[in-house]
């Protein structure tokens, strides 16, 4: 494997982590939705750093799962 191939592995594992590790905190932390939306900007602008120029696959690939996590924390439709 080369060292680009790599690197992309390894921040795309990091990107995964942070994601997941930031559902977890929403959904078992007593936060308000604000703080809730807060983590999540947090989350794209880590991705953004990670990724720059990704803001649509963001999008696309983890916005949903944080609308569904933020949906079930707040009972929301």
């Amino acid at each position: 494997m080369d060292d680009d191939l790599l690197e992309e592995e390894k921040k795309l594992r990091r990107l995964r982590f942070i994601v997941d590790f930031a559902i977890q905190f929403i959904q078992s932390q007593d936060i308000d939705h604000d703080h809730a939306i807060k983590i999540v900007e947090g989350v794209k602008r880590q991705a953004l750093k990670l990724f720059p120029g990704k803001e649509e696959a963001f999008d696309i690939i983890y916005a949903p799962r944080f609308k569904r996590a933020l949906n079930e924390k707040f009972k929301r439709t």
